[in-house]
């Protein structure tokens, strides 16, 4: 694993020298990679199984088009769908109708998923780079992003300037698979300090302290983690509109989970976390931000009987 990488700018000729550039998937994390895309000059071409998606988009530089057409026209192609199923789905659709091309993988995938996507791709001389992104929609599009990169040297090397636009900080982590596995540990961690900052606000409130100042004692302590800046004025506002779905949060910790299993590795507080994400599911909160756990741990108090909320 390699330390962050260095990614030059735009190679001569830059965005308007390199074509258009594919996006498949334009939800929270694929409308944040379009928008830093077109802010940096590259003429982009997307597609979203909800035409909504692609027409909020649209602006100049911007075209809605089918797989197909995105196929035809760009060489470099992003991924950015919820599953590996999905993944492999739309990249059957882009070899059938198009000449080979660089699949950009930033959907975060089964780890033996990846390394079959890549082998399929191999077969019909396609390139494919794994590189699923650490951070929220909002961090990706303030440039806060976190690319976990693993491939090929010289596919990586085709798509330096992309990855310097969408994410400037960088890890080559390794062969494919292995970013995966890497964006799969990252979040697990980052998903129990989520979990561990509502329970301590939570708990902070039902003791009888103001809760922002409280957040500002965090901020500064050793229980910093960078979450207290992203989540904890979400939580504290019930701001709950999405960055990192809930529902896409529980997909990753079932793919940890089934890791896990095939290592025989326990992973006690990850099974909390689980209980937690499928109780605000069962809530009808899939759909809000990841930081809606807080949620769960409001249900869990009985009334104080010092009358403290």
């Amino acid at each position: 694993m390699s330390a962050p990488g260095n990614i030059a700018p735009n190679p001569p000729g830059g965005a308007a020298g390199s074509g258009p550039v594919g996006v498949v998937g334009l939800g929270l994390l694929g409308g944040a990679i379009v928008r830093r895309l077109l802010a940096a000059g590259y003429t982009v071409m997307g597609h979203d199984t909800e035409p909504a998606k692609a027409v909020a988009l649209a602006g100049s530089g911007f075209q809605p088009a089918s797989p197909q057409e995105i196929a035809r026209l760009c060489t470099r192609i992003v991924l950015a769908v919820f599953n590996s199923a999905q993944a492999g789905d739309v990249a059957e659709s882009l070899y059938k109708a198009g000449a080979p091309g660089l699949l950009i993988c930033a959907t975060t995938c089964e780890p033996d998923a990846s390394v079959a996507l890549a082998a399929r791709a191999a077969q019909l001389d396609w390139r494919y780079v794994e590189a699923p992104l650490s951070g929220t929609s909002a961090q990706v599009m303030a440039g806060e992003g976190v690319g976990l990169i693993a491939g090929a040297p010289d596919s990586i090397a085709q798509v330096h300037d992309l990855f310097a636009t969408i994410c400037p900080r960088w890890h080559h982590i390794g062969t494919v698979g292995d970013a995966g596995r890497a964006k799969l540990a990252v979040n697990l961690v980052l998903g129990l300090n989520r979990l561990a900052l509502a329970e301590g606000l939570v708990f902070a409130q039902r003791m009888g302290l103001d809760p922002n100042a409280f957040l500002k004692v965090l901020r500064g302590s050793a229980a910093y983690s960078q979450v207290m800046d992203t989540k904890g004025p979400k939580m504290l506002a019930r701001d709950f509109s999405p960055e990192g779905r809930a529902e896409q949060t529980l997909k990753d910790v079932k793919l940890m989970q089934a890791e896990a299993s095939r290592l025989d590795q326990p992973l006690p507080l990850l099974d909390v976390h689980q209980r937690m994400l499928e109780a605000c599911i069962a809530h009808g909160e899939g759909m809000l931000d990841s930081s809606v756990v807080i949620e769960q741990v409001r249900r869990l108090a009985k009334p104080s009987p010092e009358g403290r909320h």
